[in-house]
């Protein structure tokens, strides 16, 4: 896969690993290499990636409307137009494994909902 020099490949190796960890067994998770980063899709939609030391978490609307009151989570925009329905949780949110796992979980039931592509 070809990389644009745009979007250098730098992100944080280490919340890669931990999220492959997560979906470690799971056939139905493929990981792509995009938004500078790395993405995990489930059926064909990404759900979570890595955007330099930060989670990306597609949660839908609803979700992230409540998600963007907690701490450390902004809106996942990299091209200067937000995208709709997709956080990005800051490191600091997710230092334990039990909220990196909170966010999988609660975008993989988002995801779910969706259409298989």
């Amino acid at each position: 896969m070809r990389t644009r020099e745009c979007f250098p490949m730098v992100y944080s190796q280490s919340l890669a690993e931990r999220i492959r960890l997560q979906f470690s067994g799971r056939r139905d998770i493929i990981e792509r290499r995009m938004f500078g980063g790395v993405g995990f899709m489930l059926r064909g939609h990404l759900c979570v990636g890595v955007w330099q030391t930060s989670l990306i978490a597609r949660v839908g609307p609803e979700q992230a409307e409540g998600a963007l009151s907690e701490p450390n989570v902004r809106p996942f925009d990299v091209t200067g137009k937000p995208m709709r329905g997709w956080i990005l949780i800051e490191a600091e949110a997710i230092d334990e494994d039990i909220q990196l796992v909170r966010w999988i979980e609660l975008a993989q039931d988002f995801v779910s909902t969706l259409p298989p592509k």
